[in-house]
């Protein structure tokens, strides 16, 4: 006997011819739209209202004060040190200015240096421009720097020359803050243009003049030996090592061949006992002999020379 048809497999059947249906008009709905890479996205106009008067000012205002921070800080801590306002809690500069700032020496040595530049560029640009000044000395076409960084190459340079350093380091970055690089570039082609012959010779006794040169502080006064003649520069070996000093930080002291030949071999007599770093006041016995501007030793410093010596043996 043959069964009836399923009414459940009929229903099966219709819902799949139903499922089809949405999935072809879909498909159809795809192939009728528009291509997406030509399709026009409307956006809304958003207007930027432009500073009025005082907002322009104000703005001038905080820029200057973030240009300046950097060097108010070197200013300050010059102040400082020469105040010696550090005296009633430390011994010393250094040492304060690790506690207090976590600043290295050399690091503050920068900062002070990088004041007083900044101080030769503001001096210079004003007396080179008719404009008037705000508060804190510059005026509205000036660009200063804004690190340390950007101002250390110029400290080679004489303090008359900084301004125009610096002034064609800001032209270089087209009106912009220079980078260090810019800078130390611009140093270069200055240096060699004004180039002076470097008439040092080697064995010849020469006394280093730190001036505002963070990296001799601490070496003013020091005699040394010259070693090896560069173009702009000298190696000099002092009491305590070996230093490369721009010709600007040198001053020969005329010594005859016979008196360098001495000053040589007592230079080679200091530098044999500091290395062996006995006491703090031995080596400030030998820091002082290593200041002399003489080309000999009195009787009482050769003995205590020699005393020194014979203990490095012993």
């Amino acid at each position: 006997m043959t069964k009836p048809p399923s009414k459940r497999k009929k229903a099966t059947s219709a819902a799949k011819s139903d499922s089809k249906a949405p999935a072809n008009s879909a498909n159809e709905d795809i192939s009728q739209q528009v291509d997406p890479g030509s399709a026009t996205i409307t956006v809304a106009a958003v207007e930027i209202p432009e500073l009025t008067q005082e907002e322009q000012s104000d703005r001038l205002h905080l820029e200057r004060r973030v240009e300046r921070a950097v060097f108010e800080a070197g200013k300050a801590l010059a102040e400082l040190r020469d105040r010696r306002l550090y005296r009633s809690t430390h011994s010393t500069f250094e040492e304060y200015c690790k506690d207090r700032f976590s600043y290295t020496h050399r690091h503050v040595n920068y900062l002070i240096a990088g004041s007083l530049i900044v101080d030769n560029i503001k001096m210079g640009t004003n007396s080179s421009q008719n404009e008037s000044q705000d508060e804190m000395g510059t005026n509205s076409s000036q660009i200063l720097p804004t690190s340390e960084v950007q101002v250390r190459p110029l400290a080679k340079l004489e303090p008359q020359q900084q301004p125009e350093a610096w002034q064609q380091a800001v032209e270089q970055a087209e009106g912009k803050v220079p980078s260090g690089r810019i800078v130390k570039d611009v140093v270069q082609r200055i240096m060699e243009r004004t180039k002076v012959p470097n008439t040092y010779q080697i064995g010849e006794v020469c006394q280093i003049l730190a001036k505002d040169n963070p990296e001799l502080r601490g070496k003013g006064g020091c005699w040394g030996m010259v070693t090896r003649v560069n173009d702009f520069s000298c190696t000099v070996k002092s009491w305590d090592g070996e230093y490369t000093v721009a010709l600007q930080h040198l001053k020969s002291y005329h010594y005859l061949p016979a008196e360098c030949e001495q000053m040589r071999e007592i230079c080679d007599r200091i530098s044999r006992v500091y290395s062996r770093g006995l006491e703090e006041s031995v080596q400030k016995f030998l820091e002082m002999l290593g200041k002399l501007n003489r080309a000999y030793l009195t009787a009482l410093e050769e003995k205590l020379l020699n005393v020194l010596e014979l203990e490095i043996r012993d």
